[in-house]
């Protein structure tokens, strides 16, 4: 296991992330995360969403934050960063769904178009190979707009419980490398 020094949120995206994902393992290997509770997970609005996360920001205080976005969460921390430029530590953005593409679910308001202005903190965005919400192209596009360090892994889908990656240690390591 790895000490962080930072305050670690974990925003899950459309549904939450249930027993098998790697961010509610995550949450059992360190009490010290928190989960950020939307109103919605099956009908989200993005002005909601971003509201959700800056209330929970001010709330502990924002130096010191690492935001761990997966899926629909990846851009709604575009969204945020940009409405309200609260400077943060950094973010780990995993597996980012394309909001535009045919593929995406319906039912989201406010997601489209996806953000594509760099972001004023360090980032680490993480992709799939074979993610059917995002083709490997797309998700390089965003990271460069994100300004990011790309990280592509083989054959793990949408990175979610379905891809069984336990305590996700890899995806441990990256975090560490945000936090130090």
């Amino acid at each position: 296991m790895y000490a962080f020094n930072s305050t670690i949120l974990i925003l899950p995206g459309l549904g939450n992330s249930g027993e098998k994902h790697w961010q509610t393992a995550w949450e059992r290997l360190y009490p010290s995360f928190i989960r950020v509770n939307q109103v919605d997970w099956e009908r989200p609005i993005c002005e909601d969403w971003i509201k959700t996360i800056e209330g929970k920001i001010q709330e502990i205080g924002a130096e010191n934050i690492i935001l761990v976005g997966y899926s629909l969460a990846c851009s709604t921390i575009g969204y945020w960063a940009a409405k309200y430029k609260t400077s943060i530590k950094g973010a780990l953005l995993v597996a980012p769904s394309d909001t535009e593409a045919d593929s995406y679910p319906e039912g989201t308001t406010g997601f489209t178009p996806m953000p594509t202005a760099t972001l004023p903190f360090k980032t680490i965005t993480v992709t799939s190979d074979d993610d059917y919400y995002v083709s490997l192209e797309r998700a390089t596009f965003f990271a460069e707009k994100w300004g990011s360090k790309l990280v592509v892994l083989s054959a793990l889908g949408h990175i979610n419980g379905d891809s069984d990656l336990g305590n996700w240690d890899f995806g441990l390591s990256l975090l560490k490398e945000l936090d130090e």
